[in-house]
């Protein structure tokens, strides 16, 4: 699905590149001025440094963050304390007027799951996402049922009829497929569709240009996650330096242009000094 995807985006990007007209306008037009953004790392860490992460991020105009939960089934009830300080610590450091979500990124079984979405609902938290393994789309509705914090799912979910499955379970408060793995572009304008006829939010998983033009085209997405540029370190941040044309975000929105056609990406010219061949 992969690399089916990897065509359609390219197909996507030619047609637009062809007619002069970006991505979005060719899925029907803006739905909004700006879109929202989410800051999205707060990965694990020492108190002190998540707070400052976590504060720079709102004084940055940011009106949403996610951080990483650290702890799982195996670390018992000193991980569930350990998870619960992270997002205190967040939600002292961005204070009440900024939504907080927190991915566990399938780490939890359901009886873990439900212990911490107790918990976690004083501190008005968005959503959890991928609290559990991401074919178990009726721990996923048993969870969502206890109405306590939503949840999201569909980051490992690869077609239409895995998510038309979830839909007809209400597994998902929000559905968060990622265009470069459910088919592309064909296939995200289709299980948008499905999602809006059922009242599901669409926030696609990652950042990246085309995930952004389907939250432009759709009023069933309404923000988008935001990697923040940082030197490289294994995947999330890469785009940044491989291409022209990615949206920085300025006091918690990114915006397209009108005017780029396609995806609005370039690649970016190699430096020569930066990659050096070895023997």
């Amino acid at each position: 699905m992969t690399a089916i995807s990897a065509i359609d985006l390219a197909l996507w990007d030619a047609k637009g590149k062809i007619l002069s007209q970006p991505v979005f306008n060719l899925l029907g037009g803006r739905t909004k001025s700006k879109i929202p953004v989410y800051a999205s790392r707060l990965y694990s860490q020492p108190l002190s440094t998540l707070y400052d992460e976590a504060k720079n991020y709102a004084d940055q105009g940011f009106r949403a963050v996610k951080l990483r939960f650290g702890w799982g089934p195996k670390d018992g009830l000193e991980g569930i304390n350990k998870n619960i300080s992270l997002v205190e610590t967040v939600r002292e450091a961005v204070g009440p007027d900024v939504d907080i979500m927190g991915d566990a990124y399938m780490g939890w079984n359901v009886e873990y799951a439900k212990r911490m979405i107790r918990l976690l609902e004083p501190l008005n938290m968005r959503w959890v996402e991928e609290p559990v393994i991401s074919d178990d789309l009726a721990d996923y509705a048993s969870l969502r049922a206890m109405n306590k914090v939503a949840i999201s799912g569909g980051e490992h979910e690869y077609s239409l009829h895995g998510f038309r499955q979830a839909l007809e379970l209400d597994s998902f408060d929000i559905a968060q497929f990622d265009v470069n793995r459910v088919g592309g572009i064909t296939a995200a304008k289709e299980i948008t569709a499905l999602c809006e006829a059922n009242d599901v939010a669409v926030i696609p998983h990652a950042g990246q240009m085309h995930n952004y033009h389907i939250t432009m085209s759709s009023y069933a997405a309404p923000i988008s996650e935001y990697f923040p540029q940082v030197p490289v370190e294994v995947g999330n941040e890469l785009f940044w330096y491989i291409f022209d044309g990615e949206p920085v975000a300025d006091d918690g929105f990114i915006n397209l242009s009108d005017e780029a056609p396609g995806f609005g990406l370039t690649l970016k010219t190699p430096d020569p000094t930066t990659f050096k061949l070895t023997s």
